[in-house]
C-alpha cells in the first residue's frame, strides 16, 4: 500500500539564501522548530551532507512530553532542494524556489499511520509557518 503524501508550503519575504541558511543552521533550528509556543526546540545538529544526520529534540515547556526528530538526508541540492529518509523509513522532500525576493518553501512528506492525515498536516504548517515568521522578523 501506497503512503499519502502530504503537502505544505510558505512564500517567506526573504532571499534564498537567508531562507537556507535559516533552515539549515543548528543556531537557527532552535529558534523556530515547534509548532506552538508552549514547544521548544532546545537542540539541533545538522550534518548536512548525503548520509549525515538531523536530529532535532522537540519539548513541551512544561516538561510532559519530548521527543528527537531524526532523519538521514538522502539528497542535497544547496539553495534547491533537500530530502531525507526519517527514522521510520518515510521519505521528506523539501523545496526551496526564490522569485522576486520571495522564496517559496514546500515540504511534501509520506503520512505516517498513527495520526489523521488533518493533524499531520497542520502540525508540519504550524512549524513551517514558524519558520517562516522566525526568518521574516530575524
Amino acid at each position: 500500500m501506497e503512503a499519502t503524501q502530504i503537502t505544505i508550503s510558505a512564500d517567506i519575504n526573504a532571499d534564498l539564501k537567508k531562507v537556507w541558511d535559516y533552515y539549515t543552521k543548528p543556531e537557527h533550528i532552535v529558534n523556530w522548530n515547534f509548532a506552538s509556543d508552549d514547544w521548544c526546540c532546545p537542540t539541533a545538529s545538522n550534518d548536512l551532507k548525503i548520509g549525515g544526520k538531523y536530529i532535532a529534540r522537540m519539548e513541551a515547556k512544561d516538561g510532559s512530553f519530548g521527543f528527537d526528530f531524526s532523519a538521514t538526508y538522502t539528497n542535497i541540492n544547496p539553495e534547491k532542494e533537500i530530502s531525507y529518509k526519517l527514522d521510520e523509513e518515510r521519505q521528506v522532500l523539501t523545496t526551496f524556489e526564490n522569485k522576486d525576493g520571495v522564496t517559496k518553501v514546500t515540504t511534501s512528506f509520506e503520512a505516517e499511520s498513527s495520526n489523521p492525515i488533518e493533524m499531520q498536516r497542520d502540525g508540519w504548517q504550524a512549524i513551517l509557518n514558524n519558520f517562516k515568521k522566525y526568518t521574516e522578523q530575524n
